[in-house]
């Protein structure tokens, strides 16, 4: 309630602002959308975490990343990104154990601050078990952890997305979790900037991808990563990666001359520029000016 005022006292100009003010904050019927998004913690009227969307906003800023996997196999597929010409460029898939791997859109320190705790808990349940860590188990654990900063005051959600590919007894998988908590196994997902175009081709072709072996996999995920180029840009052994897990095969990344036989074939095969091979393109909402920030990946 506003303080009680003597009405034989006459305010001055300082008192009478503040009366103003305090009567518009006290009988304004809206809030401004500002006064939802300063903690995690506070709910909007709409039933929205202002700061969780802010958080996932910044995976669509992020370079574009594609997982898929057939019935032997997982394989990742990502683009990377440099600052500026004089710089190398960043990391995108980060290798956690034998048998399991992730992909990242998003801030870097964030993915590598998960990546070093994903790399913890798979050694400790070696060390205890004897034993490789069931990739659900890691990935729910992982999502717990996202889950915890959307609920925890003066902390702030990750500012990233992961693509995980994992091979265990029970055959390849393909993971994407999310900022808010929220984790899903796919057979193909893609995230970060432009990613619609790599989405929309492995919907396209998903169910042909069961009996694909590596190296079609491999090709597969080149050519959704084709429509995924800013610009007039060229899919090329620089700003490429892949990397693939399965059946009798470690986790294992692909760059540089490594991946540069993949690329000739996918030349050959008419699938390098312009989007070709990528299926329909379409618009990406993203802001394409955040492809200079030295943050994001």
């Amino acid at each position: 309630r506003p303080p009680a005022v003597d009405p034989t006292r006459t305010p001055s100009t300082t008192n009478k602002q503040s009366l103003y003010f305090i009567e518009i904050k006290f009988r304004s019927p809206t809030m401004f959308r500002n006064q939802y998004d300063t903690d995690v913690t506070v709910w909007s009227p709409e039933g929205r975490l202002l700061q969780v969307e802010y958080a996932m906003e910044s995976v669509k800023q992020g370079s574009a990343c594609i997982a898929l996997r057939s019935s032997t196999h997982a394989v990742i597929g990502a683009l990377k990104r440099s600052v500026s010409e004089l710089s190398s460029h960043q990391q995108k898939i980060l290798d956690i154990d034998d048998h399991i791997g992730i992909g990242i859109a998003g801030l870097t320190a964030d993915a590598r601050t998960l990546a070093k705790w994903m790399r913890n808990e798979c050694l400790n349940y070696k060390y205890v078990y004897g034993t490789a860590l069931p990739t659900g188990r890691l990935v729910t654990d992982l999502a717990d952890r996202h889950q915890r900063t959307t609920q925890t005051y003066v902390r702030r959600p990750y500012g990233v997305g992961l693509l995980v590919a994992s091979f265990d007894k029970n055959g390849p998988h393909v993971y994407q979790t999310c900022p808010s908590g929220n984790v899903y196994e796919c057979y193909g997902s893609a995230i970060g900037a432009r990613s619609q175009s790599g989405r929309t081709y492995l919907e396209k072709h998903y169910e042909s991808f069961g009996e694909c072996g590596k190296d079609e996999l491999i090709m597969h995920a080149l050519k959704a990563l084709v429509g995924c180029v800013s610009g007039d840009g060229e899919l090329n052994k620089d700003n490429g990666s892949v990397a693939f897990v399965g059946k009798g095969d470690k986790f294992t990344i692909l760059e540089g001359d490594d991946l540069q036989p993949y690329l000739d074939r996918l030349e050959l095969e008419g699938g390098t520029g312009g989007g070709n091979g990528a299926g329909d393109e379409e618009e990406d909402d993203d802001d394409d000016g955040a492809d200079d920030d030295a943050m994001e990946t």
